[in-house]
């Protein structure tokens, strides 16, 4: 018989005997259905995750590769970082000079310049904002500009008595506090000289002089009564320095949601919507925020859920932060529209941090009913947020030098990135205009040279080396007047460079502001929003890092070594990483979790062989007369060998392909439907409020594979026990 027949009439006996044993069929296919099913479903929802995330990250901020100097001590980390502290990056001087170089890069579409680093900010306490109104007040009416008509007047009048009931009432706030404070600590712990501060501000006497000498009254209460409110938040925030139009139109993903977009050559700052609604938000108001997305996105309910009763507690024992903002009308009002919510008679004397508390305890029957009463009666009369758009903030943060240094930008608005606005991952990050950034980093603005070059001339300053340093200052043997040259001023065409201790003699960008009464809040306002750098600035200035756009992602890897090699031609030592890399361990969680499927993929491959290979053992030794017949009637060993090979690999491709199968059709229908978000975390991995798993045919192909290395190996062993059955054994076993 020729080969041919040989193996057609084995693959006829052996789907004869797939039929005869149904036992051993269904445990081998069983065991092969579920490992198929496993690799189709497994690698779609981690392959979709995988592109997802990439989605986020290259989406958000950190484009498809990263590229910084080469000689960095540390690796750059655009997200997920475990620490406050910057990574240790060598600065890249001439950052046109870096987007020249990387354009001539097949593939490279678009350069954002970058800077990433943090600060603290003062969001500033309830009596500051209400005396920085107070003192507007004031200084219009005494303006000789404003007009003296009766009408005018008497609004003004009409705003200086409400603002002032609105102090006088946080002074009635402060004063309880400081009576609580004295009930829970000795007498002698409490400050007399803060108790007098708070009798005198709210004494009749202290409000009956006020019209007489208005500014001398504020600045008493400037000075003594506002550093006695602890309501101020101090915020770590961490914020991208960026050329906005560039970052804005390389990742189209950003939308801006409150203000506008910060002007070219202006100084700014925008807020990420999630720092902004999480950190920057009356606690109140963002408590209810966030009950209310546990209850309609998580299914959460407050009776069975530790967190959002927390949430309830903490809004009844915190109203203090609603009463600071009330003025006397407000106080009435707010009264009225309580006592009618809660169905309690009207009633003028009724304490209504009392009313509040009762308000603010929600339960799942109720809280729907007075979060939609808080945003629609009390809100508007509210400041929902610490920093309102169109504030000026001011920054401080160390240099690399290690001083300080202060920059005042206006904040312009509020962006988020669609798809994205649930994630604290990718709503971690501000953006702020690169010229700031330096400053605050410690490098040499063209503002600062020329300010540097006017003080030097007017101070007739003079460069001398260190050694000569004692001797210049204190007399010496090295002073010749004569022989010193002045010093020379910096250019402004030279590239921005680190301030260093001894850069600018006499000059110190870290001094203090003079003031800090709401007159030279408003005078750093109008600075901040009247100051322009010239376009070309942010191209030939310093930066610490650059994001890289591909017009195809699936040339990243080409492209990286490419960027390399291109910088050694133009004379830059640079490090290109991939968005996955850049991410940190975000960017390593993908990895991570195909780790995992690979490896329970391996467990179960590897239990189901040795599972397949005992049932075909047990199998065949229950064969071995039918085994030695075939053998007595002229069968070779090869045609036994070929015949429970086929037999495997039958099982493998029937249940494999009814289990490669089914995980399709599981991920066609996941797909369709959609796994919804539950966390933050999730809205990023997601990259939005649902993943859509997508079928991937490589995974199909692979599972075919494994199945049939599986079966075909687990085969060999039974095999071989087969090929040694002699007739004799078999006419043995018939006796």
């Amino acid at each position: 018989m020729s080969a041919f027949g040989t193996a057609r009439v084995s693959a006829q006996i052996a789907f004869r005997n797939l039929g005869a044993h149904r036992l051993k069929t269904f445990i081998v296919g069983g065991i092969i259905f579920f490992g198929a099913f496993l690799v189709v479903l497994g690698n779609s929802l981690v392959d979709s995750i995988d592109s997802s995330m990439s989605r986020s990250v290259i989406g958000s901020v950190a484009g498809n590769i990263q590229v910084y100097n080469g000689t960095s001590k540390d690796k750059l980390e655009v997200m997920g970082g475990m620490t406050m502290g910057d990574p240790d990056l060598a600065q890249i001087d001439d950052f046109a000079k870096l987007r020249t170089s990387l354009l001539k890069v097949p593939h490279v579409k678009s350069v954002v310049p970058m800077g990433i680093s943090g600060a603290l900010v003062t969001s500033g306490n309830t009596i500051d904002i209400a005396l920085e109104r107070l003192r507007g007040i004031v200084r219009k009416k005494l303006d000789k500009d404003t007009p003296k008509d009766p009408a005018t007047q008497k609004g003004l009048d009409a705003q200086l008595a409400a603002q002032k009931d609105h102090v006088r009432q946080i002074i009635t706030v402060l004063q309880g506090d400081m009576k609580n404070m004295k009930a829970v600590v000795q007498e002698s712990a409490v400050n007399p000289e803060d108790v007098a501060v708070i009798q005198k501000s709210a004494s009749d006497a202290f409000w009956a002089d006020f019209d007489k000498d208005p500014l001398n009254a504020l600045e008493y209460l400037e000075n003594h009564l506002a550093p006695l409110a602890v309501d101020a938040d101090l915020l770590f925030i961490r914020y991208v320095g960026t050329d906005m139009n560039a970052f804005a139109k390389s990742f189209d993903r950003m939308k801006i949601v409150d203000g506008t977009t910060v002007p070219p050559g202006k100084r700014g700052f925008l807020f990420s919507k999630f720092i902004y609604e999480d950190q920057l938000k009356l606690k109140a108001a963002r408590r209810l925020d966030k009950i209310k997305e546990a209850r309609d996105l998580r299914g959460e309910t407050i009776a069975k859920s530790e967190e959002l009763q927390r949430f309830v507690r903490e809004n009844t024992q915190q109203v203090r932060e609603v009463l600071l903002q009330l003025d006397a009308l407000k106080t009435a009002t707010f009264r009225g529209k309580l006592q009618k919510e809660l169905g309690l008679g009207a009633d003028p004397k009724a304490d209504l941090g009392g009313l509040l508390t009762k308000f603010f305890a929600t339960d799942d029957a109720n809280f729907q009913q007075r979060y939609d009463f808080f945003y629609r009666e009390l809100a508007p009369d509210l400041e929902l947020y610490r920093v309102r758009i169109g504030d000026v903030l001011t920054i401080k943060a160390f240099t690399k030098s290690g001083y300080v240094q202060s920059v005042n930008v206006p904040v312009y608005g509020t962006f988020q990135f669609e798809g994205l606005e649930k994630s604290a991952l990718a709503g971690g990050l501000n953006l702020m205009d690169l010229v700031s950034f330096r400053e605050l980093y410690g490098f040499m603005s063209d503002d600062k040279l020329a300010e540097i070059k006017a003080l030097r001339a007017n101070a007739h300053a003079k460069e001398i080396s260190r050694e000569n340093a004692e001797a210049e200052l204190f007399g010496g043997a090295g002073g010749d007047d004569e022989a010193a040259e002045p010093a020379a001023a910096p250019s402004a065409k030279e590239p921005p460079r680190h301030i260093t201790a001894d850069a600018t003699p006499g000059v110190r960008a870290d001094m203090p502001d003079v003031t800090t009464s709401p007159l030279a809040a408003k005078l750093r306002r109008e600075e901040a929003r009247s100051r322009v750098f010239p376009p070309d600035e942010v191209e030939r200035g310093v930066v610490l890092n650059a994001a890289v756009i591909l017009d195809d992602p699936k040339q990243m890897h080409a492209a990286m070594k490419a960027i390399e090699e291109q910088g050694k031609k133009d004379g830059l030592t640079l490090k290109a990483i991939s968005w996955q890399e850049s991410a940190g361990l975000i960017g390593n969680f993908i990895n991570l979790a195909r780790g995992v499927l690979n490896v329970a993929i391996l467990i179960i491959f590897t239990v189901a062989l040795v599972i397949i290979n005992n049932a075909l053992v047990m199998a065949t030794l229950e064969r071995v007369r039918e085994i030695g017949t075939l053998r007595a009637i002229g069968a070779q060993k090869r045609f036994i060998l070929f015949m429970l090979v086929v037999e495997a690999v039958v099982i493998g491709l029937l249940f494999g392909g009814l289990g490669a199968a089914a995980g399709a059709v599981l991920v066609k229908v996941i797909g369709a439907v959609g796994i919804a978000a539950k966390s933050d975390v999730q809205f990023f991995f997601f990259s939005g409020p649902r993943l859509r798993p997508a079928l991937n045919p490589f995974s199909v192909v692979f599972a075919f594979f494994i199945v049939i290395f599986v079966a075909t190996v687990s085969s060999f062993y039974p095999a071989w026990l087969a090929m040694r059955v002699t007739p004799r054994q078999a006419m043995q076993e018939e006796d």
